[in-house]
């Protein structure tokens, strides 16, 4: 990597022993075409998807029985070589990669039955790579910021302010439970969600842990969190307040949010 453009060498340089996990909005940020990843290892072709992305190491998944895992322990230490497309803002043609790798580990996935993850190490790593990954860690850093910066702004959940959020007013809240509750969103910002549910509801406990399903036109947001305050209205109603983890989907959907309040004139701007 010594030639590699400057871009490359930086994004190296901060964050070379960082990695990204794999999640649904990772893999639509990245623009990682899942239908063309896979991994060859001597005359076998296996389809994959990213599981974690590192700039020396990655981790990959696929579906495997238990004896085909057994049988690939074999090329462990040998060759594989990687194929992998993106898919890049205003580009016709996906970027291709195909990238010479050691296949350093083969395992079953931990509570997943049927399913293989594989460790590869990259021979060398294309400078393009470097900057596709680079460019999303440094993406997810701004939105960190924005996490603390946005947690001073509320939201307040009006039908106006939902359709310019593209917010679907349909969230659900779970604890440890299966099955979700719909709630009703009130207020929000980046660490807050405050909602609102019917009366039966459970008036949870302070550090409650909860998860919360919110449904954007832009992202289907899982997000969590541990309960702030809880008090049971007059009508019976509960009125939570919850503490949130930092969400980089719901980070962005804020942004767009008060980068759009800016635009509308004044006598539309939604207070």
């Amino acid at each position: 990597m010594a030639n590699a453009p400057a871009g490359a060498a930086q994004y190296l340089a901060r964050f070379s022993e960082q990695s990204i996990s794999c999640s649904p909005y990772a893999l639509a940020k990245l623009g990682v075409d899942r239908s063309r990843c896979s991994l060859k290892i001597e005359d076998y072709m296996i389809l994959c998807i990213p599981f974690q992305f590192g700039f020396k190491r990655s981790l990959f998944i696929a579906s495997l029985s238990k004896q085909e895992l057994v049988f690939f322990q074999k090329y462990v230490n040998n060759i594989a070589n990687l194929s992998i497309s993106f898919l890049r803002p205003g580009k016709a043609e996906p970027l291709n990669f195909f990238i010479r790798c050691t296949l350093t580990q083969i395992g079953q996935m931990k509570d997943k039955e049927n399913v293989g993850l594989f460790v590869v190490d990259y021979k060398s790593t294309p400078d393009e790579l470097v900057r596709i990954l680079g460019g999303f860690l440094e993406f997810q850093d701004k939105l960190r910021f924005q996490y603390d910066d946005y947690s001073k702004k509320v939201i307040r959940v009006t039908p106006e302010a939902a359709k310019i959020l593209g917010y679907n007013m349909f969230a659900t809240v779970a604890d440890g439970t299966p099955n979700g509750r719909r709630i009703q969103v009130v207020n929000f910002h980046s660490k807050m969600i405050e909602q609102l549910e019917a009366a039966g509801a459970p008036v949870r406990v302070q550090g409650t842990k909860v998860d919360y399903q919110l449904f954007f036109k832009k992202f289907r947001i899982a997000a969590s969190g541990t309960v702030e305050t809880a008090v049971q209205l007059p009508q019976g109603i509960i009125r939570t307040v919850v503490n949130i983890n930092f969400s980089p989907e719901l980070v962005e959907i804020i942004d767009d949010y008060w980068l759009s309040v800016q635009n509308v004139p004044p006598q539309q701007a939604v207070k």
